[in-house]
């Protein structure tokens, strides 16, 4: 029996990522990175997403109060060798450690813009026309 190939992430891929997720927050919690710029910025790291063969992780992070994120992710990104071998304590039971990968989430960008789009003059017009309609 032949099973289908779906791009959707399996059960499996969003637990280790959210375990490796939460083991990166701690790492950069406790300061264990010796980098200025990582030190005194608050990250946010909303996704892990792991590679199907749980090798490669790849964190969704959000440098908060901080204009220029593409320092901070490049910062990351340098010592993310570093980063995986602390993650070693709490991800113990992996068979193998995943490489990390670190990206800009522009997710709630993408949010923003619907917002915005939600709240022009344009939209309401058109949901106070439908309201009419229904009279």
């Amino acid at each position: 029996m032949s099973r289908a190939t779906s791009s959707a992430p399996s059960q499996r891929m969003l637990r280790v990522g959210e375990q490796v997720r939460a083991a990166i927050t701690q790492v950069l919690q406790r300061g264990e990175v010796r980098d200025p710029l990582i030190e005194k910025t608050v990250i946010a790291i909303s996704e892990v997403r792991m590679s199907p063969d749980l090798r490669h992780a790849t964190a969704f992070v959000t440098p908060l109060g901080v204009a220029d994120h593409e320092s901070v992710i490049e910062a990351l990104n340098r010592h993310a060798k570093y980063i995986r071998g602390r993650l070693g304590p709490q991800l113990r039971q992996m068979k193998y450690m995943p490489d990390v990968r670190f990206r800009d989430d522009t997710s709630f960008d993408n949010y923003k813009k619907i917002d915005e789009l939600l709240r022009s003059p344009d939209v309401a017009r058109d949901l106070h026309a439908e309201d009419g309609d229904e009279q």
